[in-house]
């Protein structure tokens, strides 16, 4: 055996019982985390699971040792995310999670004592969950999905891709407050790019066909789908692909799935900050006194096949931009 390797193994040896009675003697912290959607094996909904533990790890939590994550799905159902957020509560865990707008809706329900951190949420403030950005106050705070300024990029996307669309539907749902600010951003532009913005609202899938129907009648339109449609936004890519209308989406998942082209936050990135959130609870600090966060990384995403489709040519400088180009 070399030198070197022997004073390494005999200082390992000679450390190794004290740092497991260290171990044993941690703490173990429990965090409740409540899924809006996504069932267990959901890729999507692992990718941002990963991400929050990568997250936790870069500041000192590894789950097993020091750390318990107990998880519930929602599965997007009121009753099963009401379940889950009061089966959380009952664990007592010294910080809970919110996947999502229904799930911090859910977990504030539950509780108004226990700290609550939440990560994709489209309207904290509309929807009551805090007093305010800068200052949340009660027991919740996050990162939220949107910083509304950036939605006149859709619209301005939709003019680069396809630069014939002079009529822009943008859909709206009755039940999202959030959709107005989205869509006060998009008519800002709208002058400057020449381009009328017509609102539709939708409130059954059977209203989604009729409007688009109705849409595509017209000359040179183009869709945009912004957030807080929901489900919906699938039935909108396959009406689009039947009307042959490009679209823009607000996430990359349409886009992978057929879609056009999507600008919106990096969700997985929002998941891995809010770790740091839930480490400075974990820590002794308070929900009310850590401001809500919005994005700082957007992606863009361009789907060639679904643009050939369409006949449209994908300006080189746009291509050069994008995150990902699915071919």
């Amino acid at each position: 055996m070399r030198r070197r390797e022997f004073i390494t193994l005999l200082g390992g040896a000679s450390v190794w019982p004290l740092v497991a009675h260290a171990q044993q003697r941690e703490r173990m912290r429990r965090i409740g985390f409540l899924w809006s959607a996504f069932a267990a094996d959901d890729p999507e909904g692992q990718a941002r699971g990963s991400a929050f533990v990568q997250g936790l790890q870069e500041s000192g939590w590894s789950v097993g040792r020091n750390l318990r994550i107990d998880n519930r799905w929602g599965l997007n159902q009121t009753d099963q995310l009401r379940r889950g957020a009061e089966e959380l509560v009952m664990l007592a865990p010294d910080v809970l999670f919110g996947a999502g707008t229904a799930a911090a809706g859910a977990l504030q329900q539950a509780t108004r004592a226990l700290p609550i951190v939440f990560a994709n949420v489209l309207d904290p403030v509309g929807a009551g969950y805090v007093d305010s950005l800068a200052h949340p106050g009660g027991n919740t705070t996050g990162f939220m999905t949107i910083e509304y300024g950036q939605s006149g990029k859709w619209l301005e996307l939709l003019k680069q891709i396809a630069p014939h669309v002079t009529r822009a539907g943008v859909f709206r749902s009755l039940t999202t407050p959030a959709g107005v600010s989205q869509l006060g951003a998009i008519q800002a532009v709208a002058p400057i790019l020449g381009v009328e913005v017509i609102p539709i609202t939708v409130r059954s899938d059977a209203d989604l066909e009729r409007a688009v129907s109705d849409f595509a009648r017209g000359p040179n339109g183009g869709l945009i789908t912004p957030y807080g449609f929901g489900a919906t936004t699938r039935g909108v890519m396959a009406l689009a692909a039947r009307h042959r209308l490009p679209a823009v989406y607000n996430s990359r998942d349409y886009v992978v799935s057929g879609g056009l082209i999507s600008y919106g936050p990096d969700i997985v990135d929002l998941y891995r900050r809010s770790a740091g959130y839930v480490d400075r609870v974990l820590k002794g600090e308070k929900p009310a006194d850590l401001p809500v966060q919005v994005p700082t990384k957007y992606e863009l995403v361009i789907n060639l096949k679904t643009a050939n489709t369409l006949g449209l040519t994908v300006p080189l400088s746009l291509r050069g931009r994008a995150d990902e180009v699915i071919e």
